[in-house]
């Protein structure tokens, strides 16, 4: 199983924190900034292969990791000359070179315990799995889901209707088989309207979802944070304190 990890955002609900470093690179624990941690998640749960997709602050991330290197995965980076104008979707369009077996694919700026990883890749095989949480109120920036009354997808937006919706995905995810030559082949297709340049690609797997399957396995309970502005990055800065200081921190520097 291989990794994308989509980083090439501008980040701009966390200026001024990100005119200095990309998302990616702010630091969170003890100076270890999020693509780190991710890195150390990935390799926990047995990823060897990594591709981040840069764009913003490329060369910053690109230095970062020339300068860290892991000896538990092997990183690479692939650039879109587009981030500042288009949306996840076209990154994800630019990564299908390397969607060529079994990947992972993640948003660059979440961090989740590896349990919930592991939960994704152990589950039984299916073209697409999506790791999805559940709370009681969902915002309007939320990915939320629609699920088909059991845990198959029927949708995933973030404009569902809100009597509808039945939790919303992390942004990890894991494709499968059939699920890598479907996702390649309909951004492709996606592409090519103007319109589409400036979705989310869980657009793009919404659609998909009438025609493939696409499983759900539910996290709740489990840790993680999505950090999109200063407020996110300070509870995720204090949830990793705490783990350090009661010595449950899974974030150890080897796998």
């Amino acid at each position: 199983m291989k990794a994308i990890v989509l980083s090439a955002g501008l980040g701009r609900r966390l200026r001024p924190t990100t005119e200095e470093l990309p998302k990616c690179l702010l630091p969170v624990d003890n100076g270890h900034p999020v693509l780190e941690l991710q890195l150390r998640t990935l390799a926990k749960c047995g990823v060897r292969q990594a591709t981040v997709m840069v764009g913003y602050g490329a060369e910053k991330v690109e230095h970062f990791l020339a300068a860290r290197p892991s000896a538990d995965i092997e990183v690479c980076t692939h650039y879109n000359p587009f981030f500042a104008t288009t949306n996840t979707v076209v990154t994800c369009w630019l990564a299908s070179p390397y969607m060529t077996e079994d990947f992972v694919l993640l948003n660059g700026d979440t961090l989740f315990e590896a349990e919930i990883l592991r939960r994704v890749l152990t589950a039984p095989h299916a073209p697409l799995t999506m790791a999805i949480d559940q709370k009681g109120q969902y915002d309007e920036d939320d990915m939320k889901v629609m699920l088909n009354g059991g845990r198959q997808l029927k949708a995933v937006g973030k404009t569902l209707v809100t009597s509808r919706i039945d939790g919303e995905s992390i942004g990890l995810m894991a494709f499968r088989e059939k699920g890598v030559a479907a996702f390649r082949s309909t951004l492709d297709v996606a592409v090519r309207d103007s319109a589409v340049l400036q979705k989310w690609y869980h657009d793009i797997i919404s659609f998909m979802a009438d025609s493939l399957v696409v499983e759900t396995v539910l996290i709740k309970g489990l840790w993680w944070k999505e950090i999109d502005t200063a407020e996110d990055l300070a509870e995720a800065r204090a949830y990793l304190v705490a783990q350090q200081q009661s010595g449950n921190s899974q974030w150890s520097a080897r796998p």
